[in-house]
């Protein structure tokens, strides 16, 4: 097995993105393609012991930018580290692949060069958010689609029901609820009633609208909703997660009692930061495409790649394409198909 990684996405690349293949391929035996600029990538391996670990160079002589715009990465830079990485997916030459640059472009190169996978029309982004439980909540879809349908939910529902089953385990029957303003059925904007009805049609777990604060408890394992409202509620988390971190910091630098009272809680504060750390996780996955595609933060070091790689991995170990149609073909109505 091999994972393309796009070696030069992210804020730290080729650096970290070579370190944490050299990471993953040693503790895993598992392949890895690092696909960029030849030149820097050979220096870059210099630095470890590569000997017998199944690390491969693929060259590619263009970089597709962090503000550059996807319809430009899909149709102009056919020849950079990220499309290259997503055509060794597509000629089955790579498992899936993995990426920390431009988010955009990697999923319009998942969508157009890897492509939908069977009987999926949208490929939506899940992100697993810690919660106060002893298991992560997914969220479906965090940006790959801004406007959606009714139906489109109902396939994000199987997509994160599978997810979270396969991958993450957290339950063999997941708990899937809708995202909306409140629990009472009736509630949201008509995107939101007009899904509800649908999702009770299906054989799926769905216990009903989830509110903002319950993507926290842990009380449900799959929410859905659209792009639009997903990516602004994992924007708006990431900030708040930030600006508490710091806000603490600040509070414990003023005064010795505090800064006694916080040596005491290293511990716990490390324990914490493993549960809510996006480099735990890996990365977020594209699920819907014929391939796998793990989508990492930028500032993703050599541990989250490593993660992110093993995650890839994982989607491959489980056959994650082949439970999610048995899913569709199992949880949907046949009306809801198609």
């Amino acid at each position: 097995m091999y994972i393309a990684l796009d070696a030069m996405g992210g804020d730290y690349a080729p650096q970290s993105n070579v370190e944490g293949a050299v990471l993953f391929a040693r503790e895993f035996n598992i392949g890895v393609y690092l696909v960029g600029n030849k030149d820097l990538l050979e220096k870059e391996l210099k630095k470890y012991d590569t000997k017998d670990l199944p690390v491969e160079i693929v060259h590619a002589e263009e970089v597709i930018d962090m503000d550059e715009p996807p319809s430009i990465a899909v149709r102009k830079k056919r020849k950079s580290s990220m499309h290259i990485a997503a055509k060794l997916v597509r000629e089955g030459k790579a498992s899936g692949f993995v990426s920390a640059g431009n988010t955009g472009a990697a999923m319009a190169i998942s969508k157009f060069v890897v492509g939908a996978a069977e009987g999926i029309e949208r490929p939506g982004i899940a992100v697993a958010f810690p919660t106060k439980k002893e298991k992560p909540t997914v969220l479906i879809d965090v940006g790959a689609n801004v406007d959606c349908r009714p139906r489109h939910l109902i396939y994000f529902a199987v997509m994160g029901h599978t997810y979270a089953k396969e991958i993450l385990r957290v339950s063999d029957n997941p708990k899937v609820g809708i995202l909306s303003i409140g629990e009472e059925e009736g509630k949201g904007n008509d995107l939101v009633k007009d899904t509800y009805p649908l999702l009770k049609m299906t054989k799926l777990n769905f216990i009903g609208n989830a509110e903002g604060r319950d993507i926290f408890t842990g009380d449900f394992d799959v929410i859905v909703c659209d792009g639009f409202v997903g990516n602004i509620v994992l924007k708006t988390s990431e900030s708040l997660g930030s600006i508490i971190v710091e806000m603490i910091k600040n509070e414990v630098k003023k005064s010795l009692v505090s800064k006694i009272g916080a040596a005491l809680m290293i511990p716990a504060l490390k324990r914490f930061k493993r549960k809510a750390d996006f480099a735990e996780y890996g990365g977020a996955p594209l699920l819907g495409t014929k391939g796998t595609c793990i989508i990492t933060h930028g500032r993703a070091d050599s541990r989250a790649i490593k993660n992110a790689l093993k995650a890839a991995s994982d989607f491959e170990k489980t056959h994650f394409n082949d439970r999610l149609k048995e899913n569709i073909d199992n949880l949907l109505p046949e009306e809801l198909k198609g």
